[in-house]
């Protein structure tokens, strides 16, 4: 017995202007560790460029150091946490390539150094009342290479597939 079957294909195109936001990544370690480095880093800019914005005579060696890299970061994590809030596919295949393993543990070796040269001169300042403040600044940038030190074991475990 023969009988004939007919498919019928139908193409269909959307043109919506709706953003979708992502925001099952902020559920996940790599979505909270952007997060909490973002905010971090918006705190220690913050400070940073106060102090020097207020002395605009002098600036310490180690405060040009700790601000580059701390706004270096910032950055880089904003577009991050950006690119993967907004793409659904960012997320997932971003965490797959070498790009966010290379970039959180060079994030975290220049964020240590900076964060540890900054309190060495904050050191320095005891006693002064701009003291506390400037080593909140180099505090909350230890624990933010603490915070990219742990990025970097979750993009690893995600490369390797782990």
């Amino acid at each position: 017995m023969s009988h004939s079957v007919t498919i019928r294909t139908q193409t269909v195109t959307s043109s919506s202007t709706a953003v979708i936001i992502n925001t099952g990544y902020l559920k996940t370690w790599s979505g909270v560790f952007k997060l909490f480095e973002l905010a971090l880093g918006i705190v220690c800019v913050t400070i940073i460029a106060t102090r020097i914005g207020t002395y605009q005579h002098y600036a310490y060696v180690a405060d040009i150091f700790f601000l580059l890299m701390t706004t270096t970061f910032l950055v880089g994590t904003f577009i991050l946490l950006l690119s993967c809030l907004i793409s659904l596919s960012t997320s997932s295949i971003l965490a797959k390539s070498i790009y966010e393993l290379l970039y959180h543990s060079i994030a975290f070796g220049l964020y240590l150094a900076a964060s540890l040269t900054f309190i060495v001169q904050v050191s320095n300042l005891k006693g002064y009342g701009e003291y506390s403040i400037l080593m909140v600044a180099a505090v909350c940038g230890l624990v933010n290479a603490v915070l990219y030190l742990l990025s970097t074991i979750v993009a690893l475990r995600t490369y390797r597939g782990v």
